[in-house]
């Protein structure tokens, strides 16, 4: 069995909670982190059906310009580029200057099938998530990326994460066997169920072991409930979802789910998140954009220059909390060199 299992229900996957032995015991040294991590991809409709012919990356230009904020913080960056972004020049041009100025960033892998080859399955919501193609087809879609990357760059990649956080029955397999160290699909305590994607909701903010050997490194995208209620969180803030007084709790200061993320995350409740994160003992915060979103127009968060303003001043605001709590910044050799001696067998499940 492996440390993440999943129990097939209508081609939808439930991630359960790994069990305590596999949870990554940081050593004291380490202590504790941060980490960055951009979706790195073309723009899209975000509100419009998938469509293959979407590959524009023209967003990709603003990242040399916005990383030099993290450059200047010494904090290094995990771009996870899809296929567009990896065959396109102009923004390959982009991705290397900013990788030559800056060597503790790097590359990873975001796989978004819908426009990455090859292109056997037809378009759908359901076939967006990786892990619901055949398995063959999503194993060829994450070598044709892998070595795409790996020839573009001269990296081979080590991190992963599944396009609109799409893990299935067999990825994990996959990403061992390829090299990966590390995956960062699994969205903490979100369920993606109702638009037929994987459940992650008993998934919690501690790093842990995955895979057939355990030899994968899980950073889930870090989540937390806040409010007054927040104790109750994991089963009162479905249940308020799929009732009317949902939106309530969260105005009445009672529960908010909050992922560590400016698009769609308020400053504030952000930062009261982190707090809770570092109180509840959460030894590695992981944080996460789109790149499309440095672009006014390109995504739901950063509609006009105004919202790009509030997009600057919130990392700004966000690392200087950081910053002030003596939270530092990992980079990938950090946290696999951290993690290690990784097991050699599987371990078993909750």
């Amino acid at each position: 069995m492996t440390v993440s299992s999943f129990e097939e229900e209508a081609s939808q996957y439930r991630f359960a909670a790994p069990c305590a032995s596999a949870t990554i015991d940081w050593p004291e040294s380490f202590g504790t982190r941060f980490t960055l991590f951009v979706d790195t991809e073309e723009e899209f409709d975000w509100s419009g059906p998938f469509r293959r012919s979407a590959r524009d990356t023209t967003a990709a230009a603003a990242l040399p310009e916005f990383h030099q904020r993290f450059f200047e913080r010494e904090i290094p960056v995990a771009y996870l580029i899809d296929h567009p972004i990896a065959t396109d020049p102009a923004a390959i041009d982009a991705m290397r200057a900013l990788l030559e100025s800056d060597p503790r960033s790097t590359v990873g892998t975001q796989l978004h099938p819908w426009v990455n080859p090859p292109f056997e399955e037809p378009v759908s919501e359901r076939n967006s998530f990786a892990g619901n193609l055949p398995q063959s087809l999503e194993a060829a879609k994450l070598t044709n990326l892998t070595e795409t990357i790996e020839q573009t760059f001269g990296i081979r990649p080590i991190i992963y994460r599944a396009g609109r956080y799409g893990l299935g029955p067999h990825t994990l397999g996959m990403l061992e066997a390829l090299g990966y160290r590390i995956d960062s699909s699994m969205r903490a305590a979100y369920d993606f169920r109702h638009i037929q994607g994987p459940d992650y909701s008993a998934v919690g903010n501690d790093a842990f072991r995955t895979g057939p050997s355990g030899s994968l490194i899980e950073l889930p995208l870090t989540t937390v409930f806040t409010g007054h209620a927040r104790g109750a969180g994991r089963w009162l803030h479905p249940l308020a979802q799929r009732m009317p007084f949902g939106g309530a709790l969260a105005r009445l200061g009672m529960l908010s789910r909050i992922a560590l993320t400016p698009e769609d995350m308020p400053l504030d409740e952000v930062m009261e998140a982190i707090r809770v994160a570092l109180g509840e003992g959460v030894r590695v915060l992981n944080f996460s954009y789109h790149s499309p979103s440095l672009v006014p127009g390109h995504t739901p968060y950063v509609r006009d220059e105004s919202d790009l303003a509030e997009f600057h001043r919130w990392w700004d605001c966000v690392l200087d909390l950081l910053d002030r709590l003596s939270v530092r910044p990992a980079s990938i050799d950090d946290l696999v060199t951290a993690a290690e001696p990784a097991p050699q067998s599987g371990l078993p499940t909750a």
